[in-house]
């Protein structure tokens, strides 16, 4: 029997530990915290995902044979170099490989020295610095908090009054913590916006199904800026020819990049990329699955995620090949009134024994109370379906949005249209 731990308790890790539990090798998971969702296919153990002591002791004392990091907070916090160093297999990258997400002004400065197609960019550390900037630079830019912010750190600004009040809620009131202690100030590109999520084991990069999010609270996208509000894959915008454009001047580099700098990278390398009039760009790196990606991803993947992740681990990734299912994935996210500024917690979730067979609910933000699923988190559940293509899959997954109820929800209805 394999023992496998699963760091974080959101509908990524919910999506990675069903995943496993579909494996065809006999495997015992446990999740530290998991969810309400979570702990029907795992175990929960109560510590929090970025207690790195906390994580390493548990993993030893279990003897789990493989640790899988799957939140941003604890790679930065270089929970892998820990768990290595304690001798117990891990999955993710070395806080080190990590700050290609952590630091964007780090990942800013990789991309322009080797070569990487992103936005030109400046970066501050002092807010009278960046207001003296926004005098003369063109508009509309992207003001974006440096560090780890919740995917919210990313503010989009029209006009000058929007670019200063953005320098001011970032550096001045620290809206987004120490986060904001910098900022990166860079061009607004336009065109389709699309995620690849690849595995990597430093040297082979197996890119998966390229997927579309929806980032904005409200339909046609409106509203603020969230963690992910939906999600479909594969995308019609991915090309073969733009694919092919996106593996030679992108991925590989990337890389090849991080080795160069003697940080090779192993574990998942998301790439956010804008599909701009003058060819694919880089948006965002991010070190791990991305949410609610992975949710539509991984339910069209067809190999077993415990090959994978030892091939990544041990540097055999060249010997695996991806298998897709035909059709398509909807992620449909229910998040809690409000969201993403101010919502309530413990609002009881009904419905989700009426759900297809076929559907997967992945739980984001639920707990377990009294015998009840209830909401526990801004963004609550991932309703995703498939179909042979986006239009029968979105079908499906809106049909099953409404068999399930809590109060003050909300969702997104055109999640896959564009």
């Amino acid at each position: 029997m394999t023992k496998i731990l699963i760091v974080g308790g959101g509908g990524r890790e919910h999506a990675i530990a069903w995943k496993f539990s579909q494996s065809g090798k006999d495997v015992q998971l446990y999740c530290a915290p998991g969810n309400g969702g979570i702990a029907q296919v795992a175990q929960c153990v109560d510590i929090a995902a970025t207690d790195v002591d906390g994580i390493v002791k548990w993993a030893k004392d279990n003897t789990m044979d493989m640790v899988f990091v799957a939140p941003d907070d604890p790679l930065a916090m270089g929970m892998v170099d820990a768990l290595e160093a304690a001798g117990i297999r891990a999955f993710g990258p070395t806080k080190a490989a990590a700050e290609i997400e952590w630091s964007k002004a780090y990942s800013k400065d990789l991309m322009k020295k080797y070569g990487i197609p992103t936005a030109e960019y400046a970066v501050f550390d002092d807010a009278a610095a960046a207001r003296e900037y926004l005098e003369t630079a063109r508009l509309p830019l992207v003001v974006k908090a440096d560090g780890l912010a919740l995917g919210k750190g990313v503010l989009i600004c029209e006009t000058k009054e929007d670019a200063l009040q953005a320098v001011d809620q970032i550096m001045v009131q620290k809206e987004f913590g120490g986060a904001g202690n910098r900022i990166v100030i860079e061009e607004f590109m336009t065109g389709p916006e699309v995620s690849v999520l690849t595995f990597t084991d430093g040297k082979t990069i197996l890119p998966m199904l390229a997927a579309q999010d929806h980032k904005r609270a409200y339909d046609n996208d409106e509203g603020k800026n969230t963690g992910g509000m939906g999600t479909f894959c594969p995308t019609p915008k991915y090309t073969p020819a733009i694919q092919a454009a996106v593996e030679r001047d992108i991925f590989q580099k990337t890389v090849d990049a991080l080795n160069a700098e003697g940080r090779p990278f192993k574990g998942v390398i998301f790439f956010g990329l804008m599909l701009t009039a003058d060819g694919p760009k880089v948006l965002e790196y991010n070190a791990r699955l991305g949410d609610p990606e992975v949710q539509s991803v991984f339910m069209l993947l067809e190999n077993d995620l415990c090959d994978i992740v030892d091939a990544v681990i041990d540097e055999t990734l060249d010997k695996v090949e991806l298998q897709w299912k035909d059709g398509s994935a909807v992620c449909v996210v229910m998040a809690s009134g409000g969201y993403p500024e101010k919502y309530e917690k413990g609002k009881e979730i009904s419905g989700l024994g009426d759900v297809d067979g076929d559907v997967m609910v992945f739980h984001a933000g639920t707990a377990n109370k009294d015998g009840a699923i209830v909401t526990s988190g801004g963004r609550v559940l991932g309703v995703t379906a498939t179909g042979a293509d986006i239009a029968q899959a979105r079908k499906k997954a809106y049909a099953n949005v409404e068999k399930i109820h809590f109060e003050d929800a909300q969702y997104r209805s055109d999640i896959g249209i564009k």
